[in-house]
């Protein structure tokens, strides 16, 4: 650490309770008031280094006798400050260091130590120190750090913006920067212990006011979003305990941080920190940003902050995992849900505006869903999406509170052509009618509408088919669709027979139509049960709505009697 020592003479100053009193030669001539803090000095030190005590001093009356008082109570530093400056117009040793630099420099603006009152005065002094000191890291930070104790007037001073530009020139310049200008860590570790991030520690333990600066200084002066969003990444563990909490209903228990803060400290730092986060997508990682999302919501944070953290989000939701999307519902009304799912399709419904920009065409509905592999590049994210939608919808269908409606909403907010499969829909559709069995007809068959059956597997549809929860009609389009499937397969497979036939030796060839019959009569047993089930199916409607006529005639027939 740097240090500059002043001075010559021992030290002549002894303290009696709160009084400072000069040892040795004449009497003291002035009383300095400072707080509960008195100096009893000489005139003549002090007025040949000081513009205002020179002033303060000439003008004071000599009411009181020979003693003459001043008080300063608005000194920067107060008595601490004022001690060294005393020893420095004494010319009593004193060390100058990168923790008092600052309040020595804006107390002598203060006390008018120009040279016009001595050669090489105060600030002359305390100035050379400071461009000695910010040659180094360590000795910035030091000088930041001791900013708070006068902060008015080192921001008049520009003393702050000074620190803070240093330091970003010097974060941005790298670890080989910070190694050379730092010779103790030279000697210790080696240029490649050091990553981007080994400024993080230090600026993490700066107040929120002047880490705002420094970080945004480092953006101005290029250092890139993604080293600037890890420190902001840590900051904001550091000094909010929400975030290090999971925000599980599975928790049994949380550990408690040795300090913390208020609510409302702790709401007015995470708002800051949304405005400090980069702007740019995926910078952030989504689980963090999700955290930051449901403490937001705990602490009840301005509306546009909560929107800007939704924003966030909705454009990288293809990232998120479903753990992280059930967001805990922070209404205490009966008839709310466990999750927020307003909250979840705020986001979807950014994402989409986001990606329907950069998707013109939609690939056809096939019988058989592609390989995610298969997906284009620009359809990847979508189909992510999808995916979650399906997961989050078979994680909230089994909530009674949860409306019908809000479940079409939520599994409409993606297109057909992103799912791949309707397995994922087709599990939370099967969910939600277990968990309302009280619905109509009508709005079974309306929420079945959000699955395209031709998508589903092959397991899937075999308990579509025997679903008692499924209508009827979904039912036998099941049946079809799966016949129309295995047909298409046996088609199929009498090609490659062929081919194999064509192009196979005598042998192979023995061996394929050896097993071609047993083949053939699978299939056709298969084709045939499903022909009778898809029948029996025609059958049961005619019969429900033959009777459903014959009830309605009936009627008819005994109101004309009466």
């Amino acid at each position: 650490m740097a240090c500059l020592k002043l001075g010559t003479k021992p030290d002549a100053f002894r303290l009696d309770d709160h009084t400072w009193q000069c040892i040795g030669g004449l009497p003291s001539d002035v009383t300095i008031e400072i707080g509960g803090t008195s100096f009893n000095l000489h005139k003549f030190p002090l007025i040949s280094r000081s513009g205002l005590l020179s002033k303060l001093i000439g003008d004071s009356p000599n009411e009181d006798g020979p003693i003459c008082a001043i008080h300063l109570n608005d000194i920067p530093g107060g008595a601490k400050v004022f001690e060294l400056i005393a020893k420095f117009c004494y010319d009593v040793k004193l060390e100058v260091t990168s923790h008092n630099v600052i309040s020595l420099r804006c107390a002598a603006e203060y006390l008018q130590m120009t040279d016009d009152y001595g050669d090489e005065n105060l600030i002359t002094q305390t100035e050379i120190f400071l461009n000695e000191a910010f040659t180094t890291w360590s000795d910035t930070m030091n000088a930041l750090e001791s900013c708070e104790e006068v902060y008015s007037d080192a921001e008049e001073l520009d003393l702050i913006s000074r620190c803070i530009d240093s330091l970003a020139v010097k974060a941005c310049a790298g670890p080989s920067a910070y190694i050379m200008h730092n010779t103790s860590a030279a000697s210790a570790a080696k240029p490649q212990s050091l990553t981007d991030n080994w400024w993080y520690k230090d600026v993490s333990f700066l107040n929120l006011h002047l880490y705002k600066r420094v970080i945004q200084a480092m953006e101005a002066n290029g250092m890139r979003p993604e080293i600037i969003s890890g420190s902001i990444v840590g900051y904001a563990k550091k000094y909010i305990p929400l975030m290090n909490r999971q925000s599980s209903f599975n928790d049994a228990s949380h550990s408690k941080p040795v300090y913390t803060p208020s609510e409302a400290d702790q709401r007015a730092l995470l708002e800051e920190i949304v405005g400090l986060l980069p702007n740019r997508k995926k910078i952030v990682g989504t689980k963090f940003l999700i955290r930051l999302l449901r403490s937001a919501m705990v602490l009840h944070v301005s509306p546009s902050c909560k929107e800007n953290l939704e924003r966030r989000v909705g454009a990288q939701l293809d990232s998120a995992h479903v753990d992280d999307v059930l967001i805990p519902n922070q209404g205490f009304n009966s008839i709310d849900t466990l999750y927020d799912v307003d909250c979840f399709q705020r986001m979807l419904d950014y994402f989409m505006s986001m990606e329907s920009s950069s998707i013109h065409n939609s690939p056809c509905i096939v019988e058989e869903g592609p390989f995610e592999e298969d997906v284009p590049q620009s359809l990847t994210s979508v189909t992510s999406v999808a995916n979650l939608v399906d997961l989050f919808l078979a994680d909230v269908a089994a909530d009674v509170n949860l409306k019908l409606s809000k479940f079409q909403s939520v599994a409409a907010g993606v297109p057909d052509y992103a799912r791949l499969q309707s397995d994922g829909i087709y599990r939370a559709i099967d969910i939600f009618l277990k968990a309302h069995p009280w619905l109509a007809d009508c709005e079974r068959e309306q929420i079945c509408r959000l699955m395209n059956i031709q998508k589903l597997s092959l397991d899937a549809s075999t308990h579509a088919a025997q679903n008692e929860r499924l209508p009827l009609r979904v039912i036998v389009q099941v049946l079809f669709f799966e016949q129309l499937r295995l047909r298409t397969s046996i088609a199929g497979w009498f090609f490659v027979s062929e081919n194999e036939d064509q192009m196979s030796n005598k042998n192979e060839g023995d061996v394929v139509r050896a097993q071609a019959p047993r083949r053939m009569s699978e299939m056709r047993e298969r084709v045939l049960e499903l022909e009778r089930e898809c029948e029996k199916m025609k059958f049961e409607i005619r019969e429900v709505k033959t009777k459903k006529s014959w009830i309605f005639f009936c009627k008819r027939r005994r109101h004309r009697r009466y």
